[in-house]
């Protein structure tokens, strides 16, 4: 038999049985539509349409603003903080106060700190999926602690409809430049944003080097090039949901309208009202109105009538449609439904802290894969490049020993406790049972460990001075104790 035989005697044979319903073709899946995409093109050709119904969702739903406001909340909160890892403890100290002065001069557009822009980013990779960096050196005489600055842009600022293969080698996919062994090298960016209505920008695009630009999103399918933003699933949902809400809210509206209608069984001549002898009152237009005050019993004329309107109430199972929906809206923004509604109703303390730890475990990848690794940790670098290079701070031997140098343990905000006392009290049994360090317990609360000894230290000296005893100072236990061993000790002897 020919190659031509068996390739057709393969497609004659009989389909297998599948193994899995959801991929038949049955009458139930007839309306299923999977098209095959890939983790790129399935994305760019829709992405600016999700991007724009995103960030329509915030300005106008306050189920979709509310909720990305919390997210922010709690992956940035007051800031993810660096802790310098450096061996040398007055090069340390002296690094985290130099980064501290220059946390006030990081925002190139000058209206934010460095972690108001931890903030912006976060926002920004939320609502659109993405956002880009740009890392600004600037001249020694602009007067910086440290002579850098950064500049958040929003997704437009790369066209994700940009492809092209260039005579040298390298592609362009989605905006960015890639090599001929699939580095990033640039992003192809416009001067200012392409939909600004007071934007003067031609529709040239500027070549912009990699090492110059930090890109926020997270990457969902492996090979993903842009972003997507977190409303993506939701957004239909949500859209539908909000008209509902308002055609209930007009609904009830126009129930509270309290009308009567007073019906007569032949047209009447006379101009006199029947109900009370006096001339009838007639609006702008010529209709006659009848008052209505509270305690009125009012006599009719023979053969009238009074019918009062009957508007539809609220619909049926409103507050637990409401509630299912807004659980299915939270579930696909990764928030629980509990924090972004307010609503406790059911909820027992242990049931809160199951659901807030599962919480914390997403925010706290977030943080780390997204925020530490893509934002904080590239910044971190650059800016220490140019605090040695300007001169800012002195580090022996930095070009041999840049990696010890550079370690650093970035703390984010931390979370407060859902029992304080339990909870401190665990917190106190581990580190004296050795399973966690005292400064792992500060770093957990968003603080720094050493800045929390200098503090103690400064409050038992001024304490000492002025002759003060606290509660919270166990020093004149600690010495008592140690006196009262030594004298026993003698004894013994």
């Amino acid at each position: 038999m020919g190659w031509r035989q068996r390739i057709a005697g393969f497609f004659r044979r009989k389909p297998v049985n599948r193994s899995y319903t959801a991929a038949g073709h049955g009458r139930r899946a007839v309306s299923w539509r999977a098209p095959g995409t890939g983790p790129t093109s399935g994305l760019t050709g829709d992405l600016g349409t999700l991007i724009n119904r995103s960030r329509a969702a915030l300005r106008n739903d306050p189920w979709a603003s509310a909720g990305i406001s919390k997210l922010v909340a709690n992956i940035v909160g007051t800031g993810i903080k660096p802790k310098s890892e450096a061996v040398d403890d007055s090069f340390r100290k002296e690094l985290q106060q130099l980064f501290l002065d220059w946390t006030d001069e990081s925002d190139a557009d000058g209206v934010l700190d460095f972690y108001g822009q931890q903030s912006l980013a976060a926002r920004a990779m939320l609502e659109a999926g993405e956002c880009f960096i740009r890392l600004r050196p600037r001249r020694p005489e602009d007067g910086l602690s440290v002579p850098l600055q950064i500049q958040i842009l929003e997704a437009e600022f790369v066209p994700w409809g940009y492809n092209d293969q260039l005579a040298n080698g390298h592609t362009i996919r989605a905006g960015i430049e890639f090599n001929k062994i699939g580095q990033r090298v640039a992003y192809w960016m416009h001067k200012s944003h392409p939909v600004e209505q007071f934007s003067i920008e031609t529709a040239d695009l500027h070549r912009v080097p990699a090492s110059e630009v930090l890109h926020l999103y997270e990457p969902l399918r492996p090979g993903q090039l842009r972003g997507q933003p977190v409303l993506s699933s939701v957004l239909l949902r949500m859209f539908h949901l909000d008209k509902f809400d308002d055609a209930t809210l007009l609904r009830q509206e126009i129930a509270n309208l309290f009308t009567g209608f007073i019906t007569k069984p032949h047209p009447e001549q006379e101009q006199v009202d029947p109900l009370t002898g006096r001339p009838i009152q007639t609006h702008f237009d010529g209709t006659p109105m009848v008052a209505m005050e509270p305690g009125t019993l009012q006599e009719l004329a023979p053969g009238e009538e009074v019918e009062f309107n009957a508007p539809p109430g609220s619909a049926t199972g409103y507050s637990d449609f409401m509630r299912q929906q807004l659980m299915a809206s939270a579930a696909g923004m990764g928030l629980p439904f509990e924090l972004l509604s307010g609503d406790m109703k059911g909820v027992s303390d242990r049931a809160l802290r199951v659901v807030l730890n599962e919480f914390r475990r997403r925010i706290q990848q977030l943080q780390h894969n997204q925020m530490v690794f893509q934002f904080c940790r590239p910044i971190w670098n650059r800016w220490l490049d140019l605090a040695v290079l300007s001169g800012a701070i002195d580090a022996p031997n930095y070009a041999k020993q840049r990696v010890k140098y550079r370690r650093v343990k970035w703390i984010p905000h931390g979370w407060a406790y859902i029992h304080p006392v339990q909870d401190m009290q665990a917190q106190s049994l581990a580190v004296r049972n050795g399973f966690k360090s005292r400064s792992e317990v500060v770093s957990e609360q968003g603080y720094d460990s050493e800045q929390i000894d200098d503090e103690i230290a400064a409050d038992n000296r001024r304490a000492d001075h002025l002759d003060l005893q606290y509660d919270s100072d166990v020093r004149p236990f600690t010495q008592e104790s140690t006196q009262g061993k030594g004298a026993d000790e003698q004894k013994e002897q």
